[in-house]
């Protein structure tokens, strides 16, 4: 109970069916707080407190680090909503 919680969440967000309005936002957390965030809208890591600002000068300066994040939107994002929609719209 007394001691430190860090957290890595991810998702995608979107309302278009075509997905041309997807987002994928990854959040780094340390206490219940998020620290640091890349968010494929903005195309760079962007860091909320002094160590989240540190990391995102660092990581946003690594170009395969931010390459590989940015190609989250279409390896992990918009794969996986095709699949869930074909899924769904094959039941109707």
């Amino acid at each position: 109970a007394n001691g430190y919680y860090y957290s890595r969440w991810n998702k995608c967000v979107h309302s278009s069916r075509d997905f041309s309005d997807m987002v994928f936002i990854d959040n780094y957390i340390f206490n219940k707080d998020v620290y640091i965030q890349f968010n494929s809208t903005v195309g760079e890591y962007v860091g909320y407190t002094e160590h989240g600002v540190f990391n995102a000068k660092n990581w946003n300066n690594n170009p395969g680090q931010l390459q590989q994040e940015r190609a989250e939107l279409e390896r992990y994002c918009k794969y996986n909503a095709e699949i869930k929609q074909s899924a769904i719209a094959d039941k109707s």
